[in-house]
């Protein structure tokens, strides 16, 4: 169901900026939609990028490889080890690409004619949340042992034994049922509204440039409100792939310290 607004202009139902429709060499066994082919074009950028930046490393890095540079401190420094730990950097390399995989995945969003970010189709980022829970269940069954790290886990030290009653069934579902589910949404909900909010922008922007009626005067209001949802979501875009890559990097230091 379509909604009209400004003299006859039409929204498009919302279920149309989300529809899984093959576009991309329709009815062969390689059939792609726009999700599968964006995820696509970002692994192949993502990875040319860093390997000319990183093919022939230079005592005083060029531009590419200074940025390829910082990108990767940011992440080694900034969420590796000041949140797993100083001897931590062997788990570097996967944060690095867990962050700027979902940067690039988030990025679409703002980029113009695309304007839709792959981390908004819920395949996506339940696949990284299982995917970062996984590796913390296997980190810390590997650390510490499987009955030392479910035990820590779910029954917190200093709780009175007439306690535990209520505190395991409620730190089991919060740790081991809760957090991929939060994990995903948080990025689904995060890219979803900030693609809808951003199409209903540029559609009212449309629809005051294609008539003549008295709305047509919201124009330079519009355009500058599109604007600045733009900016802001460059800052959630940026954000959100923090977000999740820290919470994993959170996630797996838990599992790698026993409680005490």
């Amino acid at each position: 169901m379509t909604i009209p607004v400004l003299g006859g202009f039409t929204f498009p139902p919302i279920d149309e900026l989300f529809r899984w429709k093959a576009f991309f060499l329709s009815g062969t066994p390689f059939a792609m939609n726009k999700t599968v082919l964006l995820i696509l074009v970002s692994v192949t950028v993502l990875s040319t990028l860093f390997v000319v930046a990183t093919r022939n490393m230079q005592f005083v890095p060029g531009k590419l490889q200074n940025v390829a540079e910082m990108g990767w401190e940011f992440v080694d420094q900034g969420i590796v080890r000041d949140v797993i730990g100083p001897d931590a950097a062997g788990w570097s390399s996967f944060m690095a690409t867990l962050f700027f995989f979902i940067l690039f995945l988030n990025v679409w969003e703002v980029i113009p004619i695309m304007q839709f970010p792959p981390t908004s189709r819920m395949a996506v980022p339940i696949y990284l949340a299982i995917q970062s829970y996984i590796i913390m269940i296997v980190v810390g069954i590997a650390v510490q042992g499987p009955w030392q790290y479910f035990k820590g886990s779910i029954v917190p030290p200093g709780v009175p034994k007439v306690m535990l009653v209520l505190v395991v069934p409620i730190e089991f579902i919060s740790k081991f049922m809760v957090r991929p589910f939060s994990l995903s949404v948080r990025l689904l909900a995060n890219m979803m509204a900030g693609h809808i909010l951003l199409t209903a922008v540029a559609l009212l922007c449309a629809a005051c440039w294609t008539t003549s009626i008295p709305e047509a005067p919201l124009l330079p209001f519009l355009v500058a409100l599109n604007v600045a949802v733009i900016l802001f979501e460059v800052l959630v875009v940026v954000l959100q792939a923090y977000i999740f890559t820290i919470l994993t990097a959170v996630y797996i230091a838990e599992s790698r310290t026993p409680e005490h």
